[in-house]
C-alpha cells in the first residue's frame, strides 16, 4: 500500500509541478477569454459605410402605408425614373444598387421575383431581409387587391405550445422548459465524460510509453509489481486530471464574468426583426422559470452518480489505454491499431448520448445506459430526465464491477507488455498475455 501511494504521489507530483502543466492550466482559460473576445469583436464589428438603395416599383407595391424600411446603415429610396436612368445614378455613385420590384402578373400566384442591380454582391444577410422586407409588402398589397380584413387574416395564424401535463394531478411535472434544461444538462455531462477519457487516457497511455522506451520501467519494475505501477500511474495521474478541471471549473466562469463585464458582448448581439423581439418582461420571466427548474432538480442525486460514473469510466478506459501503452514499441504507428478497439466505443457513445438526450426513454437509451462501455457517457447524460431506480442501480452494478474487472484484465496485460521490446504486438498476442499465468 505505502508502494501504491509513493507511486501515486510522483505521478501526481511530477506532473503538476511542471511549468508546462502550470502554463497550460491558468492560460487555457486566458485563451477562451481572447478567443471569445475576438469572436465578440467580430460579429460586433459593423462597417461604417452607409448603403443607399434605389428601388423602382414597377407594379405598384409600394404606398404610402406601404414602404421599405430602413436599417442600420442600410436605406432605401423609391425613385421615378427608369432602370437605365438608376443604372447612371449608380455609376455616379448615388446609389450602391438598384432594387427592381416588377409587377404581379396576378395576385394568386405565390412566387415572385425580384432584381437587384450593383457592382458590388450584397451580403447575404441583407439579402435575406431585403426578400423578407419584399415579402411583406407583397402580402399587404394582395390582401387589399382582393379586399381582405387584414387583422382578421392575422388572426387565423395562431401560435400553438405543447405543454406537457402529468397524468395525476400530484404526478411529476415535465413541461418543455424542463426537458430544454434536462437536454443541456445531460450534454454537458457527457460530452465532460468524453474528453475526460480521451485527453487522461491518451496521457496515461502517452507516459507509459515514454518510461517504456526510455528504459525507466526496468528499474522501477525491480521495487514494485507492474500492477501496482500500473494502478498508481492512473490514479496520479487522474489526481492531475482533476485538480486541472477543478481550476478550470473556478477560471473559466470568472474570466466569462469580467469579459461580460468589461467588453458587454451580449448587448451587441444584433435584433431580430421588429416582430420577432422578444419582450424584456417575457424574457425576465422565462430565465425566472428556468431558475427555478434548475434548482428543482435532484441535484443531490445527479452529483454523486456523476462522480462515480466519471471515475467508473476513467478507471474503465485509461486501464485500456495504459495495457495499449505498454504493448506498444518504438514504432507509433503500428500501435495506433490497438487504440481503435477502444475509441470506437467512447465514439458511439457520444452519439448514442446525443439521440439519448432526444428520446431519454427509448430501448436505445436504455440498453446503452447499462452497457458498461457506453454507460459511463450515456447514463450521466440521462440522470437529468429521472430515470427509474433500477436502472440507474443495474448500470451502477455493471459499471463498477466491470471497471474492477478491466483494471485486472488490463493490469495483466501491463506486466507482460511493459518488458517487451522490439516486437510487433497483436490481438492475438494480448489475449495470449491476459491467459498467461504469473
Amino acid at each position: 500500500m505505502n508502494k501504491l501511494l509513493l507511486i501515486i504521489r510522483r505521478e501526481y507530483l511530477t506532473r503538476v509541478t511542471r511549468r508546462s502543466f502550470i502554463l497550460a492550466t491558468l492560460l487555457t482559460p486566458l485563451a477562451f477569454a481572447v478567443f471569445f473576445i475576438v469572436v465578440g469583436f467580430i460579429f460586433s464589428y459593423e462597417s461604417d459605410d452607409e448603403m443607399v438603395v434605389a428601388v423602382i416599383d414597377e407594379g405598384g407595391i409600394l404606398a404610402e402605408k406601404r414602404q421599405m424600411k430602413d436599417e442600420k446603415r442600410l436605406f432605401f429610396k423609391q425613385v421615378p425614373y427608369s432602370l437605365d436612368s438608376a443604372r447612371v445614378a449608380v455609376k455616379r455613385k448615388e446609389f450602391v444598387g438598384i432594387l427592381q420590384i416588377p409587377p404581379l402578373q396576378d395576385v394568386m400566384d405565390r412566387n415572385q421575383t425580384i432584381y437587384y442591380y450593383a457592382e458590388e454582391q450584397l451580403p447575404l444577410d441583407i439579402q435575406f431581409q431585403i426578400q423578407e422586407k419584399v415579402s411583406r409588402l407583397i402580402r399587404d398589397y394582395k390582401i387589399e387587391q382582393l379586399a381582405f380584413d387584414k387583422e382578421r387574416l392575422e388572426a387565423l395564424e395562431t401560435r400553438v405550445v405543447l405543454e406537457p401535463e402529468p397524468l395525476e394531478e400530484d404526478g411529476e411535472d415535465a413541461s418543455q422548459l424542463t426537458g430544454a434544461i434536462s437536454a443541456a444538462i445531460g450534454g454537458i455531462m457527457g460530452f465532460t465524460m468524453y474528453l475526460t477519457i480521451f485527453i487522461y487516457g491518451m496521457m496515461i497511455m502517452r507516459s507509459v510509453m515514454e518510461e517504456k522506451t526510455n528504459r525507466i520501467v526496468e528499474v522501477m519494475i525491480s521495487s514494485v509489481k507492474p500492477f501496482q505501477l500500473m494502478l498508481g500511474k492512473i490514479i496520479g495521474v487522474g489526481g492531475v486530471g482533476l485538480t486541472q478541471v477543478a481550476v478550470w471549473a473556478i477560471l473559466i466562469p470568472l474570466i466569462s464574468f469580467l469579459v461580460n463585464l468589461f467588453f458587454g458582448f451580449n448587448s451587441s448581439i444584433p435584433e431580430l426583426d421588429a416582430d420577432a423581439r422578444i419582450d424584456p418582461e417575457d424574457m425576465e420571466m422565462l430565465m425566472a422559470l428556468a431558475y427555478t427548474e434548475i434548482a428543482n432538480i435532484n441535484w443531490w442525486v445527479i452529483l454523486p452518480l456523476f462522480i462515480f460514473y466519471f471515475l467508473g469510466g476513467y478507471f474503465l478506459y485509461s486501464s485500456l489505454f495504459a495495457a495499449v501503452g505498454s504493448a506498444m514499441g518504438d514504432d507509433l504507428g503500428e500501435g495506433q491499431s490497438l487504440t481503435i478497439p477502444i475509441t470506437i466505443p467512447v465514439i458511439l457513445a457520444v452519439y448514442i448520448m446525443m439521440k439519448a438526450i432526444q428520446a431519454p426513454n427509448s430501448s436505445l437509451a436504455v440498453f446503452s445506459s447499462i452497457f458498461p462501455l457506453f454507460a459511463p457517457i450515456v447514463m450521466p447524460a440521462r440522470l437529468a430526465f429521472n430515470p427509474p431506480l433500477w436502472e440507474i442501480l443495474l448500470s451502477v452494478l455493471v459499471v463498477g464491477l466491470t471497471s474492477v474487472f478491466f483494471v485486472w484484465l488490463s493490469g495483466r496485460i501491463y506486466r507482460v507488455g511493459i518488458l517487451m521490446y522490439g516486437k510487433k504486438v497483436t490481438f492475438k498476442e494480448l489475449f495470449k498475455w491476459m491467459l498467461s499465468r504469473g
